[in-house]
């Protein structure tokens, strides 16, 4: 048995009745259940419909996502995430790049690595380097001034979690970023590169061996492992190429507003939702959600 899932951007609501009763009648599936008026709804399906992608490309046209996603196994037990335009709507080095003044071609490169168009650990020595001599005061004030969260994430984090699941910030980017975030979004760990600073000063280079695409799979496997769960319990979302190991790996993987090779190889794709989606897509309703106190802009 399988779930089909109708999810829009919270910010709009946009999604009617018409539109769900409609693609829930030619499909034969069960009876709809709106996880959250005007935002996210589900129906029953025996088995994957062989039009699903021509109906999810219209529904794309008209700002809905939709996913078909097994009913077994829905909420699963661990959140994977990458930070970068991801749980954030920025990445990072791109920040720091514009406050060194070559903020177009660390922006160029880091478009290409995310897009699989380049070897990604090549690309981050590459663009790090341009960053010598960069005053590490430079990261807090980046921190402070152009890092915002992605819209839903501490809701996603803070329900998974007391839902049971552990929750882990996993980036190709920098600890000096994924510390704070996953301390203001709420995540139990992170992981991340660490920059090389000496007198007060970024060198231009990143502690090796660089967190990359293998790196997050094995932080995947060794999660689920000291949980004592399968693979298939986990949930990663990330946007870029470097999160397609990962994103193929888990029970449930998601592109989330993600780069075109990444969504021509994930099944799971949101592209109007935010990350909240990620909660539709396991089942939770509106009511289930968990909201943490605080104003999202004073994160960190």
């Amino acid at each position: 048995m399988f779930n089909a899932v109708l999810i829009t951007d919270p910010a709009r609501a946009g999604l009617d009745r018409a539109t769900v009763e409609s693609l829930r009648t030619a499909w034969a599936g069960g009876e709809a259940v709106w996880l959250n008026p005007g935002v996210a709804a589900e129906f029953a399906l025996p088995a994957v419909p062989a039009n699903h992608w021509e109906v999810w490309a219209d529904l794309q046209a008209r700002g809905v996502d939709l996913a078909v996603v097994p009913a077994a196994g829905r909420r699963k037990r661990l959140l994977l995430a990458d930070m970068d335009s991801t749980m954030i709507r920025q990445e990072c080095i791109d920040e720091l790049a514009a406050e060194a003044g070559v903020g177009e071609r660390v922006a160029g490169i880091t478009a290409r690595a995310m897009n699989g168009e380049l070897d990604f650990e090549g690309a981050l020595r590459e663009r790090v380097a341009l960053l010598a001599g960069l005053p590490e005061a430079v990261i807090a004030c980046v921190l402070a001034q152009r890092i915002t969260p992605m819209p839903g994430g501490r809701v996603l984090v803070a329900t998974m979690r007391a839902a049971g699941a552990r929750t882990v910030l996993v980036s190709g980017g920098f600890t000096a970023f994924t510390g704070p975030v996953a301390a203001g979004l709420g995540f139990d760990e992170n992981r991340a590169n660490r920059l090389v600073i000496r007198d007060g000063r970024l060198d231009g280079t990143v502690v090796e061996p660089i967190l990359g695409r293998a790196a997050k799979v094995q932080a995947l496997e060794q999660t689920c492992a000291a949980l004592g769960v399968p693979v298939d319990q986990a949930l990663a979302v990330g946007d870029g190429a470097n999160d397609l190991g990962m994103l193929g790996l888990a029970g449930m993987g998601v592109a989330l507003h993600a780069k075109p090779a990444v969504q021509a190889q994930c099944d799971l794709r949101i592209n109007h939702g935010d990350l909240t989606a990620l909660l539709y897509l396991q089942g939770f309703s509106r009511d289930d959600f968990v909201i943490p106190g605080g104003a999202d802009q004073a994160l960190w």
